[in-house]
């Protein structure tokens, strides 16, 4: 059986330009990175804005478990598949970040005949946006701790500042940091600590952001520290914001790849759903729905934490509002939530199932609170039984869901055509899409919302900091902001061992943060780490490149 890579790489991919071409774009709205890769500049938006939008599908998905759903697999599949039935596509999906590509999860360009290419790029430097971001945001910090060293004329108080350095790695060593030792010429010093690069604030702000301008406004709102007097300190104060959008000019251009079968994917921006929003950059979701009938996308994680932030950060802030959502799973995932070991989810186990439906109809409960139709998407493995498909179809039905089986993993856009037919199908029923909470409800209000009608819990418990934290942010102005729940993706609760569907849990908030740039308030809950750590055997042992440079071990 052929790897993930192996089969990238027996596929040969179509110069960028036939794949810019097909959707209608032209050679000089077009920047090559090489011959399979582009990014698309303003002036292309400037000649579609006026067009009609496109249907938007968003792809979500359960609770993730070891034993593998394959949503961003299906979101691939499913944009083949709708151009196999004649339909007009373009994929809109996030950029991969090096931290899980190295660590446990792998690469996020799909799997088996489902994939975009060129695989190897994009799972690793791709176009450079990352690494952009990286640079803006630490030259921020750089600047402030500057400041503070150069005489500290806004009174920056060093055991207050907001801002981190980032790497786009996992690297648990520096969570926690002291920076400035070694004598005065050394700066200030002062406790820090690193978070990954796809949890960022300018992460969020590059992927929310409408155009250059809006950019350097953006950036020039991040709230970096807190003066000793209390008062608040902003990007613009240290005259940051100019410097930081000209290293992110280029970047945040949207890239243009292809899938395994010539589908156009645009794949730009990256920020993890756990500890972020999850969406790809609304840039390059507004391209795709001006250049395509229908614009498939996918959110990170479970639909509790991708969906949900779609649904009430990017459609609020970006104006989107989906046509049809498709909600994965796996026979092997639900024996695995119904508690089955990993090992023992490719035996048929109907009690099992049973058992672990419950989380698939938590995400069916969830999603129909926004009003979008739902297709639920079943990624077909061999080893499922007809007893066990059956099962989950008739569950769907009883809950509201449309059902579809998808073989894209083994047979690509083929594999995904009832699938994309049902979609089409859902799209066509009229829906009346609508947002969780309101604008002007209370910040906790906002949390209590998501808590209750998206996690299912009881109820939320604040820590005092999180109590000073949201009267703080509230006191800026954070009140009429979305909220942005960082948890565990492992459960519908703040607790990853609380599989299937849990009962009686409160959601646990410990802090809170002000992303005034981005335009949504951030919540920890439990003890969710905005800089993971890599596990006893990182996928980072595999990887390998032979003299010719061709690089195998990337999943």
């Amino acid at each position: 059986m052929l790897t993930d890579i192996e089969i990238a790489q027996r596929v040969q991919p179509k110069p960028i330009r036939q794949i810019a071409e097909a959707v209608g774009i032209r050679e000089e709205e077009l920047e090559p990175y090489g011959r399979f890769k582009a990014k698309l500049n303003d002036s292309l938006y400037r000649r579609i804005s006026d067009r009609k939008d496109g249907k938007l599908i968003l792809v979500t998905a359960i609770n993730p478990t070891p034993a593998g759903e394959g949503k961003t697999t299906t979101a691939i599949g499913l944009g083949d598949a709708l151009r196999r039935i004649g339909k007009k596509a373009v994929i809109a999906l996030r950029e991969p970040s090096l931290g899980p590509v190295f660590g446990i999860k792998g690469g996020a360009t799909g799997g088996g005949y489902a994939q975009v290419i060129p695989m190897e790029d994009i799972n690793l430097h791709f176009t450079g946006d990352f690494h952009a971001i990286t640079s803006a945001n630490n030259l921020l910090c750089a600047m402030l701790d500057n400041h503070i060293q150069q005489g500290n004329a806004l009174n920056i108080d060093p055991r207050r500042v907001l801002i981190q350095r980032c790497m786009d790695m996992n690297d648990r060593q520096l969570r926690g940091i002291v920076c400035g030792l070694g004598g005065k010429q050394n700066g200030v010093p002062r406790e820090d600590g690193f978070c990954i690069t796809v949890a960022t604030e300018v992460m969020a702000i590059f992927c929310l952001t409408k155009d250059l301008s809006d950019l350097k406004k953006r950036l020039g709102r991040i709230l970096v520290a807190y003066s000793t007097d209390g008062e608040p300190v902003y990007a613009h104060q240290l005259k940051a914001e100019g410097a930081m959008t000209a290293l992110l000019k280029d970047a945040v251009q949207p890239n243009l790849v292809q899938t395994l079968e010539g589908t156009p994917a645009l794949i730009h921006g990256g920020p993890f759903a756990n500890i972020a929003h999850g969406c790809n950059s609304v840039r390059a979701t507004r391209y795709a729905l001006k250049l395509a009938d229908y614009c498939v996308t996918e959110a990170g994680f479970g639909s509790d934490l991708g969906a949900e932030k779609f649904m009430d950060i990017n459609c609020r802030l970006g104006g989107f509002r989906p046509d049809a959502a498709v909600l994965v799973a796996t026979a092997r995932a639900l024996k695995y939530n119904g508690g089955v070991p990993k090992a023992e989810t490719g035996r048929e186990n109907p009690t099992a199932l049973r058992a672990g439906i419950e989380n698939l109809g938590a995400h069916i409960a969830g999603l129909k609170k926004y009003g979008v139709p739902i297709v639920v998407a079943i990624n077909r493995f061999e080893s499922d039984s007809e007893e066990e498909l059956a099962l989950i179809e008739q569950y769907c039905h009883e809950n509201g869901a449309d059902f579809a089986l998808s073989e894209v993993f083994s047979k690509g856009g083929e594999g995904g055509t009832e699938l994309a037919r049902k979609v089409c199908e859902a799209v066509d029923r009229k829906s009346g899409v609508r947002l969780l909470y309101a604008d002007d409800a209370p910040i906790s209000e906002k949390i209590e919302t998501v808590a209750r009608e998206i996690y299912g819990a009881d109820g939320v418990t604040y820590s005092q900091q999180a109590l000073r934290s949201l009267g703080e942010i509230e006191s800026l102005g954070g009140s009429q902001l979305p909220v942005c729940i960082a948890k565990t993706q492992y459960s519908l609760s703040d607790d990853p061992k609380l599989l299937g569907r849990p009962k009686g849990f409160r959601i646990a908030i410990r802090d809170a943060k002000l992303n005034s740039g981005a335009g949504f308030v951030v919540a920890y809950a439990g003890n969710i780490l905005t800089m993971p750590g890599l596990p006893s055997h990182p996928a980072a042992e595999q990887i390998d490149v032979d003299e010719s440079g061709k690089i195998s071990g990337l999943f």
